[in-house]
C-alpha cells in the first residue's frame, strides 16, 4: 500500500497544473481557446488511474520509442504554418457544411430504364412493377436439351414456369438459354405475358368437372365442397395456388410427363363452362340451369 501511495504522490508532482509563467508561454503557440481545452483536459485526468495503469511497459514486445506529440515530423506530418495543412491548429471542429435544398427525387425504374424488359412488360399487360413483383411465380419444369446443326451439338435449357396472382389470374411461359437463370428470366416474363382469367365458383374451385389431354397425358379435374383442401399432384398445387383454387381433386391418367401435365391442366382449367354459356346455349335462365330459387331451396 505504500508503494502505492509513493507512485501517486511521484505522479502528482510530476502532472502538477500550469504555472502563470507556463500559461503565458503557451499564448505565443495556441488560442486562448486551445488553452482552455487543454487545462480542462488535464483536469480531466485522474492521478491514481494514472499512477496505478499509466505505466510503461516492460515486456519483450514493448515499443521501442515514444511518441512526442510537441515536435513535428517532417517525414509524417504537415507543418503548423504550412498553407497545404489539412488539420487547421484550432480546437474547435469546423462546421457541418449544409447542401443547397433542392427538389431532387430519386428516380423510379420506369424513368432510368425505359427499355428493360420489365418495363416493356409492364406497357403490354398493363401490370405496374409492383404489382408484377407481387405475383406468385413458380419454376415447374426444367431440362436440358440439345439441338443438332451442321455445326455440330448445341445443348440449352429449356424452362417451363408459371405465373398468377392468387386471385383468378394464372399464365404459363416457355423459356430456352443457354444458362439456367437466362432461361428462368424468359420463362417468367413469358408466364406474366400470358396471364389470363380462370373462372373460379364461390372463388375456390372449379365449375364441375373438366377434362384436359396433352400428348398421352390426361388430366381430370372436378371440384370439391369447401374445406376439402387441394388433394391433386405437387405440380397442380403449384397452379392451384397460383390462381387461387383452395378445393380441388385431379386424376392423371396413363402418361405422366411433367411438362404434358402441366401444360393439360392449364387447359382443363381454362375449358371450363360457365353456367351463363350452358344457359344462353339452353336458351334459358340462368336459374333454371343451376335449379336453384329463392332462400336457397333446390327442386
Amino acid at each position: 500500500m505504500k508503494l502505492v501511495e509513493e507512485r501517486v504522490a511521484q505522479t502528482e508532482s510530476e502532472n502538477r497544473p500550469f504555472t502563470s509563467a507556463e500559461q503565458q508561454s503557451m499564448a505565443k503557440y495556441y488560442t486562448p481557446q486551445q488553452i482552455e481545452a487543454i487545462i480542462a483536459a488535464e483536469k480531466s485526468i485522474d492521478t491514481n488511474d494514472l499512477a496505478l495503469q499509466g505505466q510503461l511497459r516492460s515486456d519483450a514486445w514493448r515499443m521501442e520509442y515514444l511518441d512526442d506529440f510537441t515536435k513535428l515530423r517532417s517525414a509524417i506530418d504537415y507543418p503548423s504554418n504550412s498553407p497545404s495543412s489539412p488539420h487547421p491548429t484550432t480546437s474547435v471542429a469546423p462546421a457541418i457544411p449544409k447542401l443547397p435544398d433542392s427538389d431532387f427525387t430519386a428516380p423510379t425504374r420506369l424513368q432510368t430504364d425505359t427499355e428493360g424488359p420489365m418495363d416493356r412488360l409492364a406497357k403490354i399487360s398493363g401490370f405496374d412493377l409492383k404489382e408484377m413483383k407481387g405475383f406468385h411465380t413458380r419454376v415447374l419444369v426444367n431440362r436440358r436439351v440439345v439441338n443438332q446443326t451442321r455445326l455440330g451439338k448445341i445443348q440449352s435449357i429449356s424452362i417451363l414456369a408459371l405465373a398468377g396472382n392468387g386471385d383468378g389470374l394464372l399464365g404459363l411461359g416457355v423459356g430456352k438459354a443457354a444458362e439456367f437463370a437466362d432461361a428462368m428470366k424468359h420463362a417468367r416474363l413469358d408466364a406474366i405475358r400470358n396471364m389470363k382469367p380462370v373462372p373460379r365458383y364461390e372463388g375456390r374451385t372449379i365449375f364441375g368437372t373438366v377434362h384436359g389431354k396433352v400428348g398421352a397425358v390426361q388430366v381430370e379435374l372436378s371440384s370439391r365442397p369447401p374445406g376439402f383442401g387441394t388433394r391433386v399432384s405437387h405440380l397442380i398445387f403449384e397452379i392451384c395456388k397460383a390462381a387461387g383454387i383452395t378445393d380441388l381433386s385431379a386424376r392423371v391418367g396413363k402418361s405422366r410427363n411433367p411438362m404434358n401435365t402441366v401444360k393439360a391442366a392449364y387447359e382443363a382449367l381454362m375449358s371450363q363452362r360457365l353456367p351463363e354459356d350452358v344457359a344462353r346455349g339452353r336458351g334459358k335462365k340462368l336459374v333454371d340451369v343451376r335449379k336453384v330459387y329463392y332462400a336457397g331451396n333446390v327442386l
